[in-house]
C-alpha cells in the first residue's frame, strides 16, 4: 500500500503504490495523513513505482496539499512519470503543486516559495 521509506522529525518521503486509484486513494490519504497528524510538515510523495493513476488518487493528492498547505507545510510530489507529467500540466496542477524529478531533488528543493501563489488554490478542484 504505503511504504514510509523516510521518516524523521519532521519530514517524511512516502514511496506509492503501482496502483493509486477509487480502491486505494482514501486509505493511501488517510495514511498520509496521519504523517501528518504526527507532525510531518513536509512530505515528499514518490511516485516513481506508479504505474496507474485515476482521478480519485489526483483528488486525494490535492486533498493532502490542502490539508499540508493549511498547516503551513510542504507536499512534494517526486518521480512521477512523463505520461503523468503531462497530465498533471494539461489539469493545471503544476502551478499549485510542482513536480520534482527525483526524490532527492523533493528533498533538496528550496523552501522559500513554496507557499507564493497558494492564496489562489481556489481554482483547484
Amino acid at each position: 500500500m504505503l511504504t514510509v521509506r523516510m521518516q524523521n522529525e519532521d519530514t517524511a518521503v512516502a514511496q506509492l503504490p503501482k496502483r493509486l486509484d477509487y480502491d486505494n486513494a482514501s486509505i493511501v490519504g488517510w495514511h498520509c495523513q496521519d504523517l501528518v497528524g504526527q507532525g510531518c510538515a513536509t512530505l515528499v510523495l514518490d511516485a516513481s513505482h506508479v504505474e496507474y493513476l485515476d482521478s480519485s488518487g489526483v483528488s486525494m493528492i490535492v486533498a493532502l496539499w490542502r490539508v499540508l498547505d493549511g498547516r503551513a507545510g510542504i507536499l512534494r510530489v517526486a518521480a512521477l512519470s512523463d505520461h503523468y507529467q503531462q497530465v498533471w500540466r494539461i489539469l493545471g496542477l503544476d502551478s499549485v503543486l510542482p513536480l520534482s524529478p527525483t526524490v532527492q531533488a523533493a528533498l533538496s528543493a528550496p523552501v522559500a516559495g513554496d507557499h507564493a501563489g497558494t492564496t489562489g488554490s481556489s481554482g483547484v478542484v
